[in-house]
């Protein structure tokens, strides 16, 4: 099922950019715009049979796509492995689903689209009234703290540094993750996906892959910080507050 949906969401994250419908036109190369047959369809299969270029005009087909297909696959085996057949299933599913979206648009574009965020915040909305381990008013108050101090972050450090620091689409991107986290692990998650971003920025800053004031796409960083403190985030806590 994480091979399907995430060529699914490979088709969103393209669409979305473009603003194009995800349901139409049907699946096709977007070099010679044919349409796809269901063998060239079958998410990773397909790519390793044709060796990555298209059936029909022999153009690369992007490395992202099966990447895509197999990162959504594994998270949601992992998932289940960790959770098992529970409601709470269904919020992890959904959530990696929209985090996986805003990953790829971020690292293609260094945009998060605001109907993909609309749509997570939607869902969320919706699944939290019906599947809330907490009370409700823990993630509707999540929303508004992960929200409010990231763009705090981006007014202060943007008068500091004479620049924009934080992305419009960051913050919004937190009212979702703080209606399915609540508001412990929401702040935990800024500091795990600050912690990830200054570790990516640092790294590629050695490589000499990146200026001193190039823009870093923050989002490939809250998607991990934010599953991490999901699935790990209370016992990470409790083992920490354990030595006080």
């Amino acid at each position: 099922m994480g091979l399907f949906i995430g060529s699914f969401l490979n088709v969103v994250a393209i669409r979305v950019l473009k603003k194009e419908s995800i349901a139409y036109p049907p699946s096709h190369c977007v070099h010679c715009n044919h349409q796809l047959k269901p063998l060239d369809l079958v998410p990773v299969f397909s790519y390793l049979f044709l060796r990555g270029k298209c059936r029909y005009c022999k153009e690369p087909i992007s490395i992202r796509y099966p990447l895509g297909e197999m990162a959504t696959a594994l998270l949601f085996m992992a998932t289940y492995w960790v959770i098992g057949f529970k409601l709470e299933l269904i919020v992890a599913l959904f959530f990696i689903c929209i985090l996986v979206v805003i990953t790829q648009t971020d690292l293609q574009e260094m945009r998060i689209p605001n109907a993909v965020v609309a749509t997570g915040v939607v869902g969320a909305l919706g699944l939290r009234l019906w599947i809330h381990p907490l009370p409700l008013w823990d993630y509707l108050t999540g929303m508004l703290v992960g929200s409010g101090i990231l763009f705090t972050i981006g007014i202060v450090s943007g008068w500091i540094l004479k620049r924009e620091t934080m992305g419009a689409g960051d913050v919004k991107l937190y009212v979702f993750i703080g209606l399915i986290l609540g508001i412990k692990l929401t702040v935990f998650s800024l500091f795990a996906a600050s912690v990830i971003g200054l570790v990516i920025g640092l790294f590629q800053r050695v490589q000499g892959k990146q200026d001193k004031y190039a823009e870093v796409p923050f989002g490939p960083s809250i998607a991990l910080g934010s599953l991490f403190v999901y699935f790990f985030g209370e016992h990470v806590l409790n083992w920490y507050l354990g030595y006080f």
